[in-house]
């Protein structure tokens, strides 16, 4: 029992009120569920309706999991577009209250915060954050602001004391209540249908009588977690098995929805009712479509473990590439024989070995004869144009703008070019443009880029081209709009996420928020340091120019030496952007001489290449620098291209 509780729930009421709701946090056993159901009947009049969701205590967490009552997941559309439908459905004014928010998969964290940032749904959450690591986009809440916080620990609690009566309760069960536990163990929530099944009718009521369970919307909840460690702790890994087993037999079968097909499938690995490889690939394919990578590279192996098909072992390359571990997906798709493979075959297979071997192994050469081998090897035009789709984003990465600019046009303008060839072509087109001064193509091409459908990373690429486009066209506010709505859009999956942070970094350096720009840059830098992405040498470069306007030399110093260090052929598009971190970091030590000559070099990078847009920005920069020429430069380049940042850089 909390004491006081009064202030408790006039806080958590207070919350829910003025932001988008209140979190409730503090150590197992305090009554922050009851104290939670007791503020949602006070404001149960004010909201048109109250629903409640539960983190799984059951350790499988699957997409979505915790919201698998409430929201349908389509069986089409990548993790963005679920996201933002199922934000939709909810986000409709009612109450949410959210009970163990520490242990939600990170797909419905994304969602909560989601409708928090939005205000489109009113949020009661209770968490345990003292020893439990909480997902970060639930512990964002609290920390930005988003909701209020209120802490409970009453004194004289004890953890331990706690588990020995969870422990005490569970032993003094009778057996069937316990084994409607049990279940749970494997499977929670569990549907009431699914209990009466497993366990038995009777059991279901027994354990419902003697309080070890809640039914709450046609589910089986335990009714308390404890209970769950407790049963858990007395269990050994041939009864949970069975467990499994059973619970696998029930709810394998036509008819179940896509959160209930991959809860099926995880249990089905460590379980006596194995799936075929053809489930569990099916079952890879869904969880990689959602962006659980870890699931999918789970399944995707249990899969090959059966049987050595290409879809498992291409969903496995593409779950562990991005990942960020290019050797591991170069193993797995090295084990495939292009010799056996059909066209259509070699085509999937050779679309992810290409791109892994370009950034993750940081083999551009390699990749780009191993496009092109690969191109002479096919004869449908739709494959060609594909691999030429491809060929356009390679060719924009290594700084050749011009020619990634024909490719896509011509992938573009083809018939045959089918989603995948569309949204290559059109993003990396989007940030050509962009970056070469064609401002008033841009939108059109992000926007065809985005009707493709394509997932992964291709949004950031057409993203970034807006962005630039807006800066360029004096509309700096809606750029960083634009780079924070794609950052939220990533929620916690990495390495979206920490590409929004660059862009939004971007925007925020070209305005002058330096301060503002960096804890962006660190966090982005370190989540990309694993990864191959061009990305990666990008927020180095930007990191440095920040610190180097901001007068830290040494640090800006280590940010241009690990810049330099990971550029190369893949990033040289950037390579305007790591002259212009050597200016900055010549600056803040004092050499004018040498910042003023790099960011002139800057400027000359950036027309070779003919990026027109940002050889602008590169003299705007070198004229606050101390070039006594950037006026001259900036006249010079502002007659080819007059747009309202030229205007003020010459202002």
């Amino acid at each position: 029992m909390i004491a006081p509780a009064d202030p408790v729930l006039d806080q958590l009421e207070l919350g829910v009120r003025t932001r988008a709701g209140a979190v409730l946090i503090g150590p197992s056993g305090v009554g922050k569920t009851t104290l939670a159901r007791t503020v949602a009947d006070r404001l149960a009049a004010e909201f048109p309706r109250v629903d409640w969701v539960f983190a799984t205590t059951a350790r499988q967490p699957v997409p979505f999991g915790a919201f698998e009552r409430l929201i349908t997941v389509p069986e089409t559309g990548s993790a963005t577009a679920v996201s933002r439908a199922a934000a939709e459905q909810l986000g409709d004014g009612r109450l949410l209250i959210v009970d163990d928010a520490h242990l939600l998969d990170p797909l419905s964290s994304a969602l909560v915060h989601q409708l928090a940032v939005e205000g489109t749904a009113r949020l009661l959450l209770t968490a345990t954050a003292d020893d439990a690591p909480v997902p970060a986009e639930v512990s964002a809440l609290w920390r930005d602001g988003l909701v209020a916080r209120v802490d409970v620990r009453p004194p004289g609690h004890d953890d331990a004391r706690l588990l020995a009566q969870a422990d005490e309760f569970v032993a003094t069960l009778p057996a069937p209540a316990r084994s409607v536990l049990e279940f749970l163990t494997v499977s929670d929530p569990l549907p009431r249908t699914d209990a009466d099944t497993l366990a038995g009718a009777d059991a279901v009521d027994a354990a419902l009588e003697c309080g070890a369970v809640l039914a709450i919307g046609g589910e089986l909840r335990p009714a308390h977690p404890l209970l769950l460690d407790a049963v858990r702790g007395a269990l050994g890994g041939p009864e949970l098995r069975r467990l499994r087993t059973a619970v696998v037999e029930r709810t394998s079968g036509p008819g179940r929805g896509v959160v209930s097909r991959l809860r099926t499938a995880f249990l089905a690995i460590g379980s006596d009712r194995a799936l075929t490889a053809s489930e569990l690939c099916a079952a890879a394919r869904e969880a990689l479509r959602l962006g659980d990578l870890d699931l999918s590279e789970r399944l995707g192996r249990a899969a090959l473990a059966q049987s050595p098909q290409l879809d498992a072992r291409l969903t496995v390359g593409y779950a562990l590439a991005w990942q960020g571990r290019g050797r591991d997906a170069d193993e797995i798709l090295a084990e495939i024989d292009p010799a056996t493979l059909s066209e259509d075959e070699l085509l999937a297979w050779a679309l992810p070995t290409a791109a892994n071997q370009f950034w993750m192994l940081s083999e551009p050469e390699r990749a780009t004869a191993f496009l092109r081998t690969t191109r002479g090897k096919v004869t449908s035009p739709s494959a060609r144009i594909t691999l030429d789709a491809l060929s356009a984003t390679f060719t924009m990465n290594a700084g050749n703008l011009g020619r990634a600019l024909e490719l896509a046009d011509e992938v573009l303008g083809s018939e045959y070019a089918d989603d995948t060839a569309v949204g290559w072509a059109a993003s990396a087109a989007a940030l050509s443009s962009a970056r070469m001064g064609r401002f008033a193509d841009v939108d059109a091409l992000a926007e065809r880029a985005l009707s493709a459908g394509q997932p992964g990373l291709l949004r950031f690429t057409s993203g970034f081209g807006q962005t630039t486009a807006l800066m360029m066209t004096g509309d700096t506010d809606r750029a960083l709009e634009l780079a924070r709505r794609l950052t939220d859009l990533a929620q916690r999956h990495q390495p979206g996420r920490a590409i929004g942070a660059v862009l939004t970094a971007d925007v925020l350096i070209a305005s002058g928020e330096h301060a503002e720009a960096v804890p962006l840059l660190r966090d982005a830098a370190a989540a990309l340091a694993p990864t191959g992405y061009s990305w990666g040498p990008l927020a180095w470069m930007l990191l440095a120019q920040a610190l180097g306007r901001l007068g830290q030399p040494v640090e800006a110093g280590k940010a241009l030496s690990r810049a330099e260090t990971k550029h190369g052929l893949k990033s040289m598009l950037f390579a305007p952007e790591l002259a212009l971190a050597r200016a900055a970091t010549m600056s803040a030590r004092g050499d004018e001489h040498g910042a003023v000559a790099a960011a002139r070099d800057a400027v000359k990078a950036a027309e070779r290449g003919g990026q027109q847009a940002v050889a602008l920005r590169a003299a705007r920069d070198g004229a606050q620098l101390g070039d006594p020429r950037a006026a001259e430069t900036l006249a010079r380049l502002s007659r080819d291209l007059d747009c309202a940042f030229a205007r003020a850089a010459l202002r």
